[in-house]
């Protein structure tokens, strides 16, 4: 059994009913999957969120087991943004705290972008890849 953070599009693509991203969520809880999502993600969707979506959002939001950013994980997603900008790479702050729920809970990162998470001990769930 794995456990899953969805990201941000993840989310987005199964409010707008896409095939993909509402299968796998069918397929998590199918299978009794841990599906969880950092708070960070459920801010970036209620800030895109329109009024005529709001009751469908929140169920969706509400579904899922939503994980606070504590002083561990805002530790880590500053020292991933600090250790990227070493290196040229522009890390944003939502993906880094995203990123840094997923190691801090050691959670398998369900995203459409992996390539914004170049971590190499991230693990990855691409999805429409």
């Amino acid at each position: 059994m794995a456990d899953y953070l969805l990201d941000t599009n993840i989310l987005i693509l199964a409010l707008r009913s896409d095939p993909k991203a509402l299968d796998f969520l069918d397929a998590l809880d199918r299978k009794k999957e841990r599906a969880c999502t950092s708070i960070a993600t459920r801010t970036e969707i209620l800030a895109g969120m329109r009024p005529h979506e709001e009751e469908r959002t929140m169920e969706l939001l509400d579904s899922l087991e939503n994980l606070p950013v504590d002083e561990a994980i805002a530790d880590l997603a500053g020292g991933l943004i600090y250790q990227y900008a070493r290196q040229g790479i522009q890390f944003s702050f939502p993906d880094a705290l995203i990123a840094a729920t997923a190691l801090h809970h050691d959670l398998t990162l369900a995203t459409t972008n992996p390539r914004h998470f170049p971590m190499p001990d991230l693990r990855l769930h691409p999805l429409g890849e």
